[in-house]
Protein backbone atom coordinates (compact mmCIF):
# COMPACT_ATOMS: atom_id res chain seq x y z
CA UNK A 1 0.00 0.00 0.00
CA UNK A 2 2.89 2.38 0.69
CA UNK A 3 3.96 2.69 -2.99
CA UNK A 4 0.38 3.56 -3.93
CA UNK A 5 0.22 6.23 -1.25
CA UNK A 6 3.51 7.67 -2.51
CA UNK A 7 2.23 7.72 -6.08
CA UNK A 8 -0.96 9.40 -4.97
CA UNK A 9 0.95 12.07 -3.07
CA UNK A 10 3.04 12.77 -6.17
CA UNK A 11 0.39 12.65 -8.88
CA UNK A 12 -2.78 13.59 -7.02
CA UNK A 13 -2.06 15.75 -4.01
CA UNK A 14 0.36 18.02 -5.84
CA UNK A 15 -2.12 18.56 -8.63
CA UNK A 16 -5.14 19.17 -6.36
CA UNK A 17 -5.27 22.42 -4.48
CA UNK A 18 -7.87 23.62 -1.98
CA UNK A 19 -10.74 25.17 -3.93
CA UNK A 20 -10.91 28.95 -3.98
CA UNK A 21 -14.08 30.84 -2.95
CA UNK A 22 -14.87 31.32 -6.63
CA UNK A 23 -14.57 27.56 -7.28
CA UNK A 24 -16.81 26.83 -4.30
CA UNK A 25 -19.45 29.13 -5.78
CA UNK A 26 -19.14 27.40 -9.17
CA UNK A 27 -19.66 23.98 -7.52
CA UNK A 28 -23.02 25.01 -6.09
CA UNK A 29 -25.83 23.79 -8.30
CA UNK A 30 -28.21 26.45 -9.41
CA UNK A 31 -31.96 25.83 -9.14
CA UNK A 32 -32.53 26.18 -12.87
CA UNK A 33 -29.96 23.46 -13.63
CA UNK A 34 -31.42 21.12 -11.00
CA UNK A 35 -34.90 21.54 -12.43
CA UNK A 36 -33.56 20.83 -15.92
CA UNK A 37 -32.05 17.52 -14.80
CA UNK A 38 -35.22 16.58 -12.93
CA UNK A 39 -37.06 16.93 -16.24
CA UNK A 40 -34.50 14.72 -18.01
CA UNK A 41 -34.20 12.02 -15.34
CA UNK A 42 -36.46 10.48 -12.72
CA UNK A 43 -35.41 9.63 -9.18
CA UNK A 44 -34.08 6.05 -9.26
CA UNK A 45 -33.02 6.09 -12.92
CA UNK A 46 -29.87 4.12 -13.77
CA UNK A 47 -27.38 6.32 -15.63
CA UNK A 48 -24.53 5.02 -17.81
CA UNK A 49 -21.48 6.90 -19.13
CA UNK A 50 -18.18 5.95 -20.77
CA UNK A 51 -15.25 6.50 -18.40
CA UNK A 52 -11.58 5.78 -19.24
CA UNK A 53 -11.33 2.07 -20.13
CA UNK A 54 -14.74 0.97 -18.91
CA UNK A 55 -18.40 1.97 -18.58
CA UNK A 56 -19.45 3.76 -15.40
CA UNK A 57 -22.88 3.62 -13.75
CA UNK A 58 -24.82 5.63 -11.19
CA UNK A 59 -28.28 6.13 -9.69
CA UNK A 60 -30.05 9.47 -10.11
CA UNK A 61 -31.28 10.82 -6.76
CA UNK A 62 -32.96 14.01 -7.96
CA UNK A 63 -31.88 17.64 -7.75
CA UNK A 64 -29.03 17.10 -10.19
CA UNK A 65 -27.35 14.53 -7.88
CA UNK A 66 -26.06 11.05 -8.74
CA UNK A 67 -25.02 8.28 -6.32
CA UNK A 68 -22.25 6.13 -7.75
CA UNK A 69 -19.60 3.69 -6.57
CA UNK A 70 -16.19 4.76 -7.81
CA UNK A 71 -12.60 3.73 -6.98
CA UNK A 72 -10.72 6.60 -5.35
CA UNK A 73 -7.28 6.82 -3.73
CA UNK A 74 -7.87 10.22 -2.11
CA UNK A 75 -9.54 9.02 1.14
CA UNK A 76 -6.49 6.79 1.73
CA UNK A 77 -3.93 9.60 1.48
CA UNK A 78 -5.85 12.62 2.76
CA UNK A 79 -8.35 13.57 5.46
CA UNK A 80 -9.16 16.87 3.76
CA UNK A 81 -12.88 16.58 3.03
CA UNK A 82 -12.79 19.42 0.49
CA UNK A 83 -10.27 17.50 -1.62
CA UNK A 84 -12.12 14.21 -1.20
CA UNK A 85 -15.41 15.76 -2.33
CA UNK A 86 -13.87 17.21 -5.50
CA UNK A 87 -14.51 15.42 -8.78
CA UNK A 88 -12.62 12.11 -9.03
CA UNK A 89 -10.02 12.47 -11.79
CA UNK A 90 -8.76 9.59 -13.89
CA UNK A 91 -5.52 9.53 -11.86
CA UNK A 92 -7.42 9.16 -8.59
CA UNK A 93 -9.64 6.53 -10.18
CA UNK A 94 -6.81 4.35 -11.53
CA UNK A 95 -4.85 4.49 -8.26
CA UNK A 96 -8.05 3.61 -6.41
CA UNK A 97 -8.49 0.51 -8.61
CA UNK A 98 -4.92 -0.60 -7.79
CA UNK A 99 -5.41 0.04 -4.06
CA UNK A 100 -8.86 -1.66 -4.12
CA UNK A 101 -10.48 1.24 -2.29
CA UNK A 102 -13.53 3.21 -3.29
CA UNK A 103 -16.65 4.91 -2.02
CA UNK A 104 -20.32 5.27 -2.82
CA UNK A 105 -20.61 9.03 -3.11
CA UNK A 106 -22.99 11.68 -4.39
CA UNK A 107 -21.80 14.00 -7.16
CA UNK A 108 -23.42 16.42 -9.55
CA UNK A 109 -24.55 15.07 -12.91
CA UNK A 110 -21.69 16.98 -14.59
CA UNK A 111 -19.01 15.49 -12.33
CA UNK A 112 -20.48 12.01 -12.69
CA UNK A 113 -20.62 12.21 -16.50
CA UNK A 114 -17.08 13.66 -16.77
CA UNK A 115 -17.97 15.13 -20.17
CA UNK A 116 -19.48 11.91 -21.59
CA UNK A 117 -22.98 11.37 -22.98
CA UNK A 118 -25.48 9.84 -20.54
CA UNK A 119 -27.58 6.78 -21.36
CA UNK A 120 -30.73 6.23 -19.25
CA UNK A 121 -31.76 2.81 -17.91
CA UNK A 122 -29.83 0.71 -20.49
CA UNK A 123 -30.10 -2.41 -18.32
CA UNK A 124 -33.91 -2.54 -18.30
CA UNK A 125 -33.91 -4.45 -21.59
CA UNK A 126 -30.94 -6.67 -20.66
CA UNK A 127 -31.76 -7.78 -17.12
CA UNK A 128 -34.27 -10.59 -16.57
CA UNK A 129 -35.32 -9.01 -13.26
CA UNK A 130 -37.90 -6.22 -13.29
CA UNK A 131 -36.74 -2.81 -12.11
CA UNK A 132 -37.79 -1.77 -8.60
CA UNK A 133 -39.79 1.37 -7.94
CA UNK A 134 -37.73 4.54 -8.37
CA UNK A 135 -38.03 5.59 -4.73
CA UNK A 136 -36.85 2.17 -3.54
CA UNK A 137 -33.90 2.29 -5.97
CA UNK A 138 -32.81 5.70 -4.70
CA UNK A 139 -33.32 4.67 -1.07
CA UNK A 140 -31.03 1.66 -1.54
CA UNK A 141 -28.35 3.84 -3.13
CA UNK A 142 -28.52 6.40 -0.33
CA UNK A 143 -28.31 3.66 2.31
CA UNK A 144 -25.01 2.40 0.86
CA UNK A 145 -23.22 5.77 0.87
CA UNK A 146 -19.70 5.64 2.32
CA UNK A 147 -16.35 3.92 1.90
CA UNK A 148 -16.50 0.42 0.40
CA UNK A 149 -13.79 -2.06 -0.63
CA UNK A 150 -13.53 -2.00 -4.44
CA UNK A 151 -12.90 -4.92 -6.78
CA UNK A 152 -12.66 -4.43 -10.52
CA UNK A 153 -14.13 -7.89 -11.15
CA UNK A 154 -16.18 -8.84 -8.09
CA UNK A 155 -17.69 -5.59 -6.77
CA UNK A 156 -17.65 -2.51 -8.98
CA UNK A 157 -20.02 0.29 -9.95
CA UNK A 158 -22.17 -2.05 -12.05
CA UNK A 159 -22.69 -4.48 -9.15
CA UNK A 160 -23.78 -1.48 -7.05
CA UNK A 161 -26.41 -0.16 -9.49
CA UNK A 162 -27.68 -3.65 -10.35
CA UNK A 163 -28.38 -4.26 -6.66
CA UNK A 164 -30.06 -0.88 -6.24
CA UNK A 165 -32.32 -1.10 -9.31
CA UNK A 166 -32.92 -4.83 -9.78
CA UNK A 167 -32.06 -6.43 -6.43
CA UNK A 168 -29.35 -8.63 -7.95
CA UNK A 169 -25.57 -8.25 -7.63
CA UNK A 170 -23.99 -8.90 -11.01
CA UNK A 171 -21.90 -7.22 -13.72
CA UNK A 172 -22.26 -7.76 -17.45
CA UNK A 173 -18.81 -6.22 -17.94
CA UNK A 174 -17.25 -8.76 -15.56
CA UNK A 175 -19.10 -11.61 -17.24
CA UNK A 176 -17.89 -10.53 -20.69
CA UNK A 177 -14.31 -10.12 -19.44
CA UNK A 178 -14.27 -13.61 -17.87
CA UNK A 179 -15.82 -15.07 -21.02
CA UNK A 180 -13.10 -13.46 -23.18
CA UNK A 181 -10.31 -14.65 -20.87
CA UNK A 182 -11.73 -18.16 -20.95
CA UNK A 183 -11.61 -18.16 -24.74
CA UNK A 184 -8.01 -16.94 -24.67
CA UNK A 185 -6.64 -19.21 -21.95
CA UNK A 186 -8.84 -22.31 -21.98
CA UNK A 187 -8.42 -23.25 -25.62
CA UNK A 188 -7.08 -26.33 -27.36
CA UNK A 189 -4.28 -24.28 -28.89
CA UNK A 190 -3.10 -23.14 -25.46
CA UNK A 191 -3.27 -26.76 -24.21
CA UNK A 192 -1.07 -27.96 -27.10
CA UNK A 193 1.46 -25.15 -26.64
CA UNK A 194 1.56 -25.80 -22.88
CA UNK A 195 2.24 -29.51 -23.46
CA UNK A 196 5.15 -28.72 -25.80
CA UNK A 197 6.64 -26.10 -23.49
CA UNK A 198 6.39 -28.35 -20.43
CA UNK A 199 8.04 -31.24 -22.31
CA UNK A 200 10.87 -28.98 -23.46
CA UNK A 201 11.33 -27.66 -19.93
CA UNK A 202 11.56 -31.17 -18.48
CA UNK A 203 14.15 -32.20 -21.07
CA UNK A 204 16.17 -29.03 -20.48
CA UNK A 205 16.12 -29.43 -16.68
CA UNK A 206 16.56 -33.20 -16.92
CA UNK A 207 13.85 -33.75 -14.35
CA UNK A 208 12.05 -37.04 -14.91
CA UNK A 209 10.76 -38.18 -11.50
CA UNK A 210 7.22 -39.55 -11.28
CA UNK A 211 5.51 -36.57 -9.61
CA UNK A 212 7.05 -33.99 -11.93
CA UNK A 213 6.04 -35.94 -15.02
CA UNK A 214 2.54 -36.42 -13.60
CA UNK A 215 2.11 -32.66 -13.02
CA UNK A 216 3.54 -31.94 -16.47
CA UNK A 217 0.91 -34.19 -18.04
CA UNK A 218 -1.92 -33.02 -15.78
CA UNK A 219 -1.65 -29.27 -16.60
CA UNK A 220 -2.12 -29.50 -20.39
CA UNK A 221 -4.72 -32.25 -19.86
CA UNK A 222 -6.84 -29.98 -17.64
CA UNK A 223 -6.54 -27.11 -20.14
CA UNK A 224 -7.58 -29.48 -22.93
CA UNK A 225 -10.61 -30.77 -21.02
CA UNK A 226 -11.68 -27.24 -20.03
CA UNK A 227 -11.48 -25.96 -23.61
Amino acid sequence: MFPLRLLALIFVSSATADPSPEEKEEEEDDEEKKNRYDLMFRRGDLLEVSRTLFTHFGIYLGGGRVAHFIPDIMPVVSTNQLRIKQMVTNTRLILGVLAKCGSVRVDSVEDFAFGADIIINPMDKMCSCAALQGEEVARRAEKLLGDVAYSLLWYNCEHFVMYCRYGTVMSFQTFQFCKTMRKLLLSRGVAKVTAVLVACLLVYLRVMDTWTVLLAVLLPFLLWMAS
